[in-house]
């Protein structure tokens, strides 16, 4: 027997109901099938549910929300399950996983408004393809793009090496429809570039882990599909040498410019153990490295002219050592595993402790010189082991253990290494999750550094469209 909220005692049937939903092929209950719902693709989360309900369209994710609000049953809404910090994972063992995995469905997509609408399962793979099908480009772009999905891509505001072009999920959105913790649903699938009709209630949902209601569709933003495209992976020397090549590129290149990386040596030593096959295009190796790639619609070729002369003024100016441009689609991609393979150079070079941070792009040699040099003092031998988006600001600072350490001994102090980390990242003025989100893995620290006043804003939002707490509790929020 449950209690529902209004003190109702109901007979425990929520089985049947759930079935009577989303028949019997989009039921799992078998323990074995749950196991993959349940722990994130990393294992480093483990939960446990009553069930796994795979709807196939907004309103069976209505009538399952609608039922399970009725009892008072904890909802877990997942996607591609890809995340990094828990947000996927339950925390109660009464709940249920709404898995969006069968909405892949494409609703419309117009090149004249360039725009798409899709379903929140969709595989941000697909999306681009469907993009590309048009002459589009949609720009997201993640290592995991194979099985992430949209909908969970709008719940992290996911990042990705692009943005500082195009920007991130938040940027790319233009309308979502939502199942509302009551079962209510917005449609809120506008394609339009201004909207002053008051609050602008979507962004109340992305970024928000599903914790607000679950975004079931998304009307997103398209762009012209390059016709060229320049891709350069570089030796630097330092973090402020790579800065001050953003600029002068950005400079040389204009809003071209769509993706600048940032690795530090190990990082790229790690990634050639990893991934069999891999090379570097280097005779010798270099402090620091970075990738860069600017696309547009002239003449092919025309945009390596100009990648090439800001190149070879970097040198001159001693901001580049050495440097490699691809001469084909092969060699681009070749370039861009090594930036790709980042985490599987982690699981090679050791179990680290993983920071996804932001600072402003300014302070990203500072940012990374403070944490490089406080760890060292406080942990002696730890290696340091820094990626990332040094266009956006982002960076995925994961030192890993001493090599004569543990690794489980080592995680026995990631709370000593956070606070190090994340409080220099606050007195830069930064943030402590840039594009993973909080779920489970950042819970405490958001309230050690958001502010009094962010907080009870949060759970004011939290308590006026969630009052039982029953949407992905034990997330983002205590």
């Amino acid at each position: 027997m449950f209690i529902a909220p209004t003190g109702e005692m109901l007979t425990d049937d929520l089985d049947e109901r759930l079935r009577a939903i989303v028949g019997i092929e989009g039921m799992i209950e078998r323990e074995t099938e749950l196991e993959r719902y349940c722990v994130s693709f990393d294992s480093t989360f483990r939960g446990s549910a009553r069930y796994v309900v795979r709807p196939s369209c907004t309103a069976q994710v209505s009538a399952i929300v609608a039922a399970c609000r009725r009892i008072g049953v904890p909802i877990v809404p997942q996607g591609g399950n890809t995340g990094l910090a828990g947000g996927a994972q339950p925390t109660d063992p009464r709940s249920v996983i709404i898995s969006l995995e069968r909405m892949q469905a494409l609703r419309d997509i117009d090149p004249r408004n360039d725009t798409v609408t899709v379903e929140a399962g969709m595989t941000l793979a697909s999306l681009q393809a469907h993009a590309a099908g048009v002459d589009r480009l949609f720009p997201l772009s993640l290592a995991s793009e194979g099985s992430c999905q949209v909908g969970g891509n709008l719940s992290t505001s996911a990042g990705g090496t692009q943005v500082l072009r195009y920007g991130n999920m938040r940027s790319l959105a233009l309308g979502i429809e939502v199942v509302f913790p009551d079962g209510r649903v917005w449609d809120g699938l506008r394609g339009l570039r201004k909207d002053s009709t008051g609050y602008d209630l979507k962004q109340l949902f992305i970024g928000a882990e599903g914790t607000l209601g679950i975004i079931t569709a998304a009307t997103l933003r398209l762009f012209p599909r390059p016709r060229d495209v320049a891709t350069a992976l570089v030796g630097v020397p330092s973090p402020a040498a790579a800065l001050d090549l953003l600029h002068l590129t950005r400079a040389q290149l204009g809003e071209g410019l769509n993706a600048f990386e940032l690795m530090r040596r190990e990082c790229l030593q790690w990634v050639l153990v990893a991934l069999p096959g891999s090379t570097s295009p280097f005779a010798e190796e270099y402090p620091w490295y970075s990738l860069i790639e600017a696309t547009g619609q002239g003449e092919p070729g025309g945009l390596r002219t100009s990648m090439e002369r800001a190149l070879s003024e970097a040198m001159d100016k001693g901001l580049v050592l050495d440097g490699v441009l691809a001469n084909s689609e092969a060699q681009r991609r070749s370039l861009w595993a090594l930036r790709e393979g980042q985490a599987e150079a982690q699981k090679a070079g050791g179990a680290g402790i993983k920071h996804d941070v932001s600072v402003p792009v300014s302070r990203v040699p500072e940012f990374i010189a403070l944490a490089d040099a406080a760890l060292a003092k406080a942990f002696p031998g730890i290696r340091p082991f820094a990626f990332g988006h040094i266009g956006d600001g982002n960076i995925h600072y994961n030192p890993m253990p001493p090599a004569d350490v543990d690794p489980r001994a080592f995680a026995e102090r990631r709370e000593e290494i956070n606070r190090v980390v994340h409080d220099i990242v606050a007195n830069l003025g930064g943030s402590i999750s840039a594009e993973h989100g909080i779920g489970q893995l950042r819970l405490s620290e958001i309230a050690h550094y958001k502010s009094p006043t962010e907080l009870s804003a949060f759970r004011a939002l939290k308590k006026a469209f969630d009052p039982e707490n029953l949407m992905n509790p034990g997330k983002l929020l205590t």
